[in-house]
């Protein structure tokens, strides 16, 4: 199979993001204790060790047994269908490249989580006062990130005039 030039950086940089995601988890699994909190800016911003089972915001937490391969199952159409989205696109801009990137290595980072733990790690707590964000880590960052610009590109594409 031929890869182009703009498919082979598609890839490269979602493999950063995931090179990225596994090494800081690693680093928090390997630092701190489970529920473990170090604090860095006190009153905003802690370095945490937690795991999520469910999804964003602990969606489908206590789904039961299904819910892994149920996770598993749609992470892997959502990179299938990410692939295909960015390959079979005429407009390639920078914000579809970018979109695309980082929600694929942000779903397959969180996807080896799933693979290899059954969960996903999550340590970046931001918060004021007693009201935290749920805690997440690079590959939601990335995820959200990449949808954003991915929300962009199709608000921009629907917004030009058709001819």
């Amino acid at each position: 199979m031929h890869l182009s030039t703009s498919v082979r950086s598609f890839l490269l940089v979602a493999f950063l993001i995931v090179v990225t995601d596994q090494i800081t988890k690693a680093l928090i699994i390997s630092n701190l204790h489970l529920h473990e909190v170090r604090p860095v800016l006190h009153g905003f911003f802690n370095i945490v060790y937690t795991t999520n089972t469910g999804a964003a915001f602990g969606f489908m937490a206590g789904a039961g047994r299904w819910r892994n391969i149920f996770f598993q199952a749609v992470s892997i159409l959502a990179l299938g269908g990410l692939l295909y989205l960015y390959r079979s696109s005429s407009d390639r801009g920078y914000l579809l490249f970018w979109g695309c990137s980082l929600v694929f290595g942000g779903a397959s980072g969180n996807l080896l989580d799933r693979i290899h733990y059954r969960f996903v790690t999550d340590f970046l707590d931001f918060y004021i006062g007693p009201y935290h964000w749920p805690a997440f880590n690079v590959a939601d960052s990335a995820i959200t990130i990449g949808g954003i610009l991915l929300a962009w590109h199709f608000f921009r594409v629907s917004a030009k005039p058709q001819r």
